[in-house]
């Protein structure tokens, strides 16, 4: 942790100092000015707090409606990852010859690609300075690859693709999540990151249903079966959709282009005004000074195992269409019914995530969902029974809400500086695809309607649930360190009465005199 109190920067606020990340740098005594090292962006002009608010409302309206193009990306990212488990449906493992260990096999080394390329991924979109051109280029590449996917003829072919495919892919979730959190607060991450996994969602529901019409529709068409259509129009979707990214996109707060001058001041202002010092890196910092930081922070360790937990139970995704087929209808009502769980599963997600940000809190939010996912777990090996099954596939849906929750857990667990928290999005996000990577060979056992698959996947989501309360019992820990640390200073003079105030607009001054509406924030803490 000594390494990371060089980056920190004292607070916006003149009227009091604030604590970051479990530890408290000598604190300065108050003053009216900004400190001359430190100070604020200057603003265009003199910006009351009422026209602080207007320009606000102005910037996220815009930020929400480009970053809304993150949903379809993802969308295309999980058609074009798991179009498979469709194409499966239609005759791909008998075309390629696989048995289902060469297929298990062909669906888990898209997962060793996509960890090996996430953290070096993150470390470069983090000091770009055009992370929108950056995606836009990586899509285009993945969409040219799944097109390829469609002219394999044998077990090796596929494999290196679906290789191929997952290294370029990895580039995608971790940067777009580095990309929100550079943008919001964290009282407006996890409903931003709800929205964003709506479209992984959205691509399991109409996945299943693109794959029904292309499958039934396409077969034989100049000769080629069905399956492999649905590899060349997913793809050829995909790279039509890489080339508007570069254009609409976000970059960064201090160069997007399409916001105004005063916007932008704003989206640096309050990036700063939620943590307590600015959103950047220190000057000189190494390029892997981020992945040391990560490295010797045990908390994230924590987080790995769980997320690998939580990523083997919900491994069930990957099978979905298999897992519908045992209610026993042929595969176009299969894959019809296949879509509504998810449909489902990406309103649960945004009641649950939107309630969240509210609250403020991501323990129970996290844990609730997946305690439903136990019970459809639990009712899949109790019975064999149609309807209770299929509504159990509603429950196991669900439980992605959780997962959504997570990952804005994990922003706001490592909120400074920057290159700690890109390393960090990564490093856990990596790690937890050895969950998919096992998760895919969880699926072997069909007996009984995959009762022994279900019962694997339980005792994830009870781990899964042991490691988020052992995260949060450390986090809370950590909080109550600092209030400890706080009531010392205070007691020696050092921290004014003012310091609890939260949400209050002032108007504060820079040095040059020119009026800036800063909120007045409570210190930090981690949000449990």
């Amino acid at each position: 942790m000594a390494d990371e109190r060089k980056h920190q920067d004292p607070p916006l606020t003149t009227q009091f100092p604030r604590p970051t990340m479990g530890e408290r740098s000598p604190s300065p005594p108050p003053s009216n000015k900004m400190s001359s090292s430190h100070q604020l962006p200057s603003p265009p002009h003199t910006m009351s707090p009422e026209r602080r608010i207007l320009v606000e409302k102005s910037l996220k309206r815009k930020l929400d409606t480009r970053c809304s193009l993150f949903v379809l990306i993802y969308i295309m990212n999980y058609l074009d990852r798991n179009n498979i488990a469709a194409a499966r449906l239609r005759g791909l493992q008998d075309d390629l010859s696989l048995d289902d260990q060469q297929y298990a096999t062909c669906l888990s080394i898209l997962y060793v690609g996509y960890i090996l390329m996430q953290i070096p991924s993150n470390i470069v979109i983090n000091l770009i300075s055009r992370p929108s051109l950056y995606i836009s280029i990586v899509m285009l590449i993945w969409g040219l690859i799944s097109t390829l996917t469609g002219i394999v003829t044998n077990f090796s072919g596929m494999v290196g693709t679906r290789f191929l495919l997952g290294f370029v892919e990895a580039a995608f979730l971790p940067g777009a999540l580095l990309i929100l959190s550079k943008w919001y607060t964290r009282k407006e991450l996890t409903t931003r990151n709800a929205i964003l996994f709506c479209g992984n969602l959205i691509s399991n529901a109409f996945s299943a249903l693109i794959a029904a019409g292309v499958l039934s529709n396409m077969q034989g068409v100049l000769g080629h079966a069905a399956w492999r259509w649905l590899f060349w129009i997913e793809g050829g979707l995909t790279m039509a959709v890489a080339i508007s990214a570069a254009f609409i996109l976000p970059d960064l707060p201090t160069n997007t282009r399409g916001f105004t001058e005063e916007e932008l001041y704003v989206a640096q202002l309050r990036m700063t005004e939620d943590v307590g010092e600015e959103d950047k890196d220190a000057e000189g910092q190494k390029i892997f000074d981020g992945f040391w930081m990560v490295v010797r922070d045990w908390k994230v360790y924590v987080m790995m195992l769980t997320f690998t937990a939580y990523t083997v139970g919900l491994s069930f995704n990957a099978f979905f269409p298999s897992l519908t087929q045992t209610l026993g209808f042929s595969y176009v009502p299969t894959l019809l019914m296949s879509s509504p769980p998810w449909a489902f599963a990406c309103a649960v997600t945004l009641v649950v995530c939107w309630h969240s940000d509210r609250t403020q809190e991501k323990f129970w939010h996290i844990t609730l969902p997946m305690v439903g996912g136990l019970i459809g777990f639990l009712i899949c090996m109790a019975t064999l029974n149609t309807a209770a099954r299929y509504v159990a596939l509603f429950l196991q849906a669900s439980s992605y809400a959780g997962f959504v929750v997570f990952y804005s857990w994990i922003s706001s667990s490592f909120p400074r500086p920057p290159a700690k928290r890109a390393v960090a999005l990564a490093a856990i996000n990596a790690f937890s695809q050895l969950g998919n990577v096992a998760g895919m060979y969880v699926w072997d056992l069909k007996e009984d309607g995959y009762r022994k698959s279900y019962g694997i996947v339980t005792s994830m989501f009870g781990a899964a649930i042991f490691g988020c309360w052992v995260f949060r019992t450390i986090l809370s820990r950590l909080n109550k360190q600092m209030e400890r640390e706080e009531a010392t200073a205070a007691a020696d003079g050092r921290v004014p009465d003012g310091e609890k105030t939260e949400g209050v607009v002032t108007g504060s001054e820079t040095e040059d005199g020119a009026a800036v509406g800063l909120r007045v924030a409570m210190p930090f803490r981690y949000l449990l």
